[in-house]
């Protein structure tokens, strides 16, 4: 699959180094590794904003729509229209659907149809993918 922004490997790496993501963000944007549960870094936060895709800026949530799921993951029930693309994954023995930006293909995590009203879905998401840009106070 192609995506609208394209990058070698060496170059994601820099781009995550000096946006100064985690020390995993590489492995789990361009590898599609997953965070341990609950030691993402914002797996207990609810500040208001938005969260966006760590490797392009691409805008992908509403902080309004995450809720705590109790899975140990950012957990939120809509995203942004067109801001995610959904891939069939059949990897470690199960069948799930991958999310993945829709600008750079950045692995973001997958969802699932056990979410919250109104949507039911449960977008299950790795800190190490997002970057939440907090509200403007004024």
């Amino acid at each position: 699959m192609t995506f609208p922004i394209q990058k070698t490997d060496d170059e994601w790496r820099a781009l995550l180094a000096q946006n100064g993501a985690e020390p995993g963000a590489f492995d789990v944007t361009r590898r599609a590794h997953t965070e341990r549960p609950f030691t993402g870094k914002y797996e207990e936060v609810w500040a208001d904003g938005s969260y966006h895709c760590v490797c392009c800026g691409n805008h992908l949530f509403d902080a309004g729509t995450k809720f705590d799921a109790g899975c140990g993951w950012p957990s939120f029930w809509k995203a942004i229209p067109g801001a995610i693309t959904e891939i069939h994954d059949r990897s470690h023995g199960m069948v799930r659907t991958e999310t993945v930006c829709s600008q750079c293909g950045a692995h973001l995590g997958h969802v699932f149809e056990d979410g919250p009203a109104p949507t039911g879905l449960r977008y299950c998401m790795n800190s190490a993918s997002i970057d939440l840009q907090p509200k403007d106070p004024t």
